[in-house]
């Protein structure tokens, strides 16, 4: 590693091994960080082990070492914390689902082998297979336990790792559409990802997925079936690229197959480390290189109406913006400070990505003090806790000595 300063990493935390890559500045490209110097292994098991003796957590094939001959305390199906708000024991202690998932990304982060790494990252992205509210608000709350800023941790699923990584490549592996098989043993599931250049930004979306299962006990049917799978999802269409990933696809077996993917010159790319790498590209795309800056990925978690109010700012009528459309759900949260004036209301406008209609939402906030005009401040929160939701909390600050807060809190969740 040839970066100390200003790192941007991307993690993709998996049900079984997870990977760490870093932006390379010089090559301009993600790189996968191997488990030992000079090794060629990059999967790390995930698993976390509370060692007893020295009262500390490691990761990975150490966990596993120290649980097997320590008496160390092994913490597995990480992944399946990550699902629950439930409390895990852990060597007698009780512990959040969050704080495993801090121990265990805080693991990830020393096999960089940078001192003091928190303060030198730049952007932290974890991608996982799929993400519901609790493993976002549990992400979310390992981020700040490890003190990393909100701006500067993003979370995203595979999906969206495939766009960044795919997008990030050369112009001819994706300037028309692009396959992806996806395996797991046996099954094995293909999207198509297509853009729509007419559009501006042009917008990018992966269509829905088709799914089989393959013969997994005969080489010569697997690869008879995958044939057919293969011949049905491809069609006659042109395709700049062919991307494979997942445990379950080898080319011994893929004779048949293999010679119906390269056909008409497709460049055909098997890997697992495709998400950590995407994860990577997305905040080194974020921060540093801004090349997408054209395009726009149609995620399933995207959030589709601009949020704001209508107020007066700096003495003039104004719309200040909050939540911009276009972005994840998990990642729309705004905050200001208002001083009311002549209401005891507050008032949002919504109105949907590439539309001009608007619709004026009102909220009451029933308790208010009774105070003279002009003299009652209020912190207004907003966080999407689903793409869909939206939770509003308004806190009374009062307005200084004269007039002190009240202390009032009042929450709302509403669905623009």
């Amino acid at each position: 590693m040839n970066e100390t300063r200003d790192l941007m990493i991307g993690i993709d935390l998996g049900k079984d091994s997870s990977q760490l890559c870093y932006y390379d500045r010089k090559a301009e490209e993600p790189r996968s960080l191997p488990v030992k110097v000079g090794s060629s292994q990059y999967e790390v098991p995930t698993c976390l082990c509370r060692r007893v003796e020295q009262k500390d957590y490691c990761i990975g094939i150490e966990a596993e070492y120290f649980a097997r001959e320590k008496g160390g305390f092994l913490v597995e199906d990480i992944y399946g914390i990550s699902k629950s708000r439930k409390p895990v024991q852990v060597a007698g202690e009780e512990k959040q689902p969050w704080e495993i998932l801090a121990y265990f990304l805080n693991g990830m982060l020393k096999l960089t082998g940078v001192a003091d790494i928190n303060r030198n990252i730049r952007c932290l992205t974890v991608t996982m297979e799929s993400l519901d509210d609790i493993q976002v608000e549990n992400l979310q709350k390992a981020g700040e336990e490890l003190e990393i800023q909100n701006t500067s941790f993003i979370i995203m699923d595979h999906e969206e790792s495939f766009y960044y990584y795919i997008m990030t490549q050369k112009t001819e592996t994706w300037n028309r559409s692009v396959g992806w098989y996806s395996f797991d043993k046996n099954h094995v599931t293909f999207r198509k990802m297509v853009m729509n250049s007419n559009a501006k930004p042009i917008l990018v979306k992966l269509e829905d997925p088709v799914e089989t299962d393959l013969n997994d006990s005969d080489n010569e049917q697997r690869d008879a079936d995958f044939y057919t799978f293969a011949k049905n999802t491809l069609g006659s269409e042109l395709y700049s690229s062919i991307q494979i990933d997942g445990e379950g696809f080898d080319q011994e077996w893929a004779q048949k197959s293999v010679k119906l993917l390269y056909y008409q010159k497709r460049k055909v790319f098997y890997g697992n480390n495709l998400f950590a790498k995407g994860a990577c590209a997305a905040g080194a795309e974020r921060f540093l290189t801004r090349k997408l800056r054209d395009y726009r990925y149609l995620s399933s978690s995207l959030v589709l109406k601009d949020v704001g109010m209508d107020m007066r700012v700096m003495g003039a009528q104004a719309y200040y913006p909050l939540i911009e459309a276009g972005r994840n759900w998990y990642e729309c949260r705004a905050e200001c400070e208002l001083i009311l004036d002549g209401t005891d209301e507050l008032i949002f406008v919504a109105s949907a990505m590439g539309e001009s209609e608007k619709k004026y939402i009102g909220m009451r906030l029933p308790g208010l003090p009774k105070r003279p005009n002009k003299t009652t401040r209020l912190d207004v929160k907003l966080q999407y806790i689903s793409q869909d939701e939206c939770e509003i909390m308004v806190t009374d600050l009062g307005f200084g000595e004269m007039f002190p807060s009240s202390g009032k809190v009042w929450k709302e969740t509403t669905r623009w």
